[in-house]
């Protein structure tokens, strides 16, 4: 059946309709969000590493580098569970997993510290697979060596009534937590608005499809993608807004700019899923396609890796994901306080997304005549009566 006379106001009324009616929408538009926005975050609500087992090398072998690994031993973040002369040694013992890293104490560092050389320092491996722990061994070294460097000085400032030259003022400007979550978080965030929307936008269009009731006029289809876009922004009012408090993710919370910004990138996910939902034969067949790129298209945000570091193609191809401009936009404005001008190339891809996924949208729901169903769809139609 195809509407002559529905208008936006129809359009709108029955999408929104249309999805609180839909079990497999509202699970898909609504639940799946609020699961997520609290099932992600959960392995990282502890940010910060704990005693995590580490192997000295003390190639010196003195009372100052015997004092270094007791205090290393004594902060929170490192436990030392073995001091061997033989760096290939320390090399076994991690990766037979006895210790997660090596801090090595190489010969001459107690005299190097004391006289404050350029260069002197121990040296640190981690597992690099470990963010949060390579971030916490690394910054539990550097303190105690700051501390040793100033014990050492002490005495000698002391003689000369100086204060000890030494200070050490960290203060994370994005991150205050420097943890795993605050920085992956607000950026996955992006992409599980994107896929839920996208996968309820095709679910819908493919159900449309499949029924022969396709719109026909402007109207109709802009209210349609209206619709999508109260769902979105509503979705992302949840993540920016409530969740982002609870779980103490960084935030500005830019309401002016986060305004327009939020429904022009519900706009652009509303488009591309209901353009793809035309192809596909059915709603389950939409999700069992759509699914599986949930994980590509986060590791084409540059999220996990710079942009400009990818192949050029990859990089080119990242950007026909609204969830690349949208991290690229989003993360800065709403966590790092930047303004809209200082993300404007990735809002006007955005634009242009919009553009062209309404474009290819509107031509398929309102130009192209509604597929018969065919055997694809009876065997859908079959196996969920079984």
């Amino acid at each position: 059946m195809r509407r002559t006379d529905a208008g936006f106001g129809s359009g709108l009324v029955e999408t929104l309709m249309e999805i609180v009616r839909t079990r497999d929408l509202v699970l898909t538009m609504v639940l799946a969000v609020v699961f997520y926005a609290f099932y992600y975050p959960a392995p990282y609500q502890h940010q910060t590493a704990l005693k995590l087992p580490m192997i000295v090398v003390d190639e010196e072998g003195t009372p100052a580098t015997r004092a270094l690994a007791q205090a290393l031993n004594a902060t929170r973040e490192v436990a030392v569970v073995g001091t061997v002369g033989d760096y290939r040694v320390a090399v076994q013992d991690v990766k037979e997993r006895h210790a997660d890293g090596i801090v090595l104490l190489p010969k001459g560092i107690s005299r190097a510290l004391a006289a404050g050389e350029a260069g002197a320092g121990a040296a640190v491996w981690v597992n690099g697979a470990y963010l949060t722990r390579a971030s916490a061994i690394g910054a539990a070294v550097k303190g105690v060596l700051m501390d040793q460097v100033a014990a050492q000085a002490a005495p000698l400032a002391a003689a000369v009534h100086r204060n000890v030259p030494i200070e050490l003022v960290v203060r994370p400007l994005f991150n205050p937590n420097e943890g795993y979550a605050s920085y992956i978080y607000p950026a996955v965030a992006l992409l599980i608005l994107q896929q839920t929307l996208m996968f309820g936008s095709a679910m819908l269009a493919a159900t449309r499809r499949r029924a022969g009731r396709l719109p026909c006029t402007p109207g109709y289809f802009l209210g349609t993608l209206a619709a999508l876009v109260v769902v979105g922004s509503g979705a992302a009012a949840f993540f920016f807004g409530w969740a982002f408090w609870v779980e103490d993710t960084p935030r500005t919370l830019q309401l002016a700019h986060l305004a327009w910004m939020v429904p022009l990138y519900a706009a652009t996910v509303g488009a591309l899923g209901l353009a793809l939902g035309t192809h596909m034969p059915s709603a389950e067949r939409a999700m069992m396609w759509l699914a599986p790129t949930s994980v590509v298209l986060f590791f084409l945000t540059g999220a996990a890796w710079p942009l400009d570091q990818m192949p050029r193609p990859v990089a080119w191809l990242a950007q026909l994901s609204p969830a690349t401009a949208g991290v690229q936009a989003f993360v800065p404005v709403n966590q790092m306080g930047a303004s809209p001008s200082d993300v404007a190339r990735w809002l006007g891809l955005l634009g242009a997304l919009l553009a062209g996924y309404g474009i290819w949208a509107s031509w398929r729901l309102c130009g192209v005549r509604p597929a018969a169903p065919h055997a694809a769809d009876h065997m859908d139609s079959t196996s969920i009566a079984r």
